[in-house]
């Protein structure tokens, strides 16, 4: 399928580019960068409750839409499907509250969501992230069935957290939608230098001077650093989606591909014009609700465990 992307996507796009992309430049400040994306905050969707919290010991937010606690009791949000969603930001930035746009609106979807604030580079480096976000997921599933989200480096800390708890003998999340996800920081993804100018937030020499900070000398090709690596047979299904002018566009399309060539059910779109980490603008952008509203309809089903469909891919 195939459709015009909207006027506020080009605007949007646009924006992005003259607020973030021209600010950051191929700067690798850490403070510069935290600053910037602090100061990009979208209001929270309406008649959502957020409430610190920890899960596995890692402190963070719930995220629900009603009355009661989120945190599994007996409340009618205990009996919500769980969630855990976990925040892009390069590794080394943002934060669950940054995040409340996408958290809130799973939640007003049925969720009761978790978003862990991990540890991040370079103050702590690979795999403190990882740890952090598999002691959340252990901790919510063991409370039932329950999926995972995330996008960018949370995209790949999502893969990095099925990986491990996958290792660890750990319940599988029933199913994961990710958000142009950075599944490849060895760097060999063919869009890295075709979409260097297209794309409207990230240079690609900058994107990639991220990595060493957040490894701190650990081998970029550890599948857990690039879940491109990994043996991606018996994953859940999964949902991506990126948009067709992003630096890390194939490395969605390349996980997709592996994911494919694996036996998981993929669904992957493909959405023109906006920029990464689009889904941050559900209050104003069409094609963030688009996307969040569709992952959340794929997430439920999994949790109701519905037969998983056939591979499919779109462009939106």
């Amino acid at each position: 399928m195939t459709t015009m992307a909207s006027l506020r996507a080009h605007l949007y796009d646009l924006t992005i580019r003259l607020a973030v992309k021209a600010r950051l430049g191929g700067s690798v400040d850490v403070e510069a960068i935290r600053r910037a994306f602090d100061r990009a905050a979208f209001p929270s969707p309406a008649g959502v409750t957020f409430t610190p919290g920890t899960l596995g010991g890692v402190p963070g937010e719930w995220a629900w839409a009603g009355t009661g606690s989120p945190d599994g009791g007996r409340t009618a949000p205990g009996r919500s499907p769980a969630l855990l969603y976990l925040h892009g930001g390069g590794f080394i930035a943002c934060s669950a509250r940054i995040y409340r746009p996408i958290t809130g609106r799973f939640a007003r979807a049925g969720f009761r969501v978790f978003a862990p604030d991990y540890r991040l580079a370079p103050e702590h480096p690979f795999p403190a992230a990882v740890e952090d976000c598999t002691a959340a997921w252990t901790a919510l599933a063991q409370q039932g069935p329950a999926v995972l989200a995330g996008d960018s480096a949370g995209g790949n800390l999502a893969l990095a957290t099925v990986i491990e708890a996958r290792r660890l003998g750990l319940p599988l999340p029933r199913a994961a939608a990710l958000f142009s996800p950075a599944t490849d920081l060895i760097g060999r993804s063919p869009s890295l230098r075709t979409n260097g100018r297209r794309d409207a937030m990230f240079r690609p020499e900058a994107l990639m001077r991220l990595v060493p900070p957040y490894l701190a000398g650990a081998d970029p090709a550890d599948p857990r650093v690039s879940p491109i690596e990994a043996d991606l047979s018996g994953f859940p299904p999964l949902l991506v989606h990126v948009g067709a002018r992003e630096i890390l566009r194939d490395d969605s399309v390349r996980l997709v591909e592996k994911a494919r060539a694996a036996g998981v059910p993929v669904d992957l779109t493909v959405f023109p014009v906006v920029p990464h980490a689009w889904q941050l603008a559900e209050s104003i952008l069409p094609e963030a609700r688009r996307s969040l509203d569709g992952a959340a309809i794929f997430l439920r089903r999994a949790v109701e465990a519905a037969p998983a469909g056939p591979v499919t891919e779109a462009v939106a």
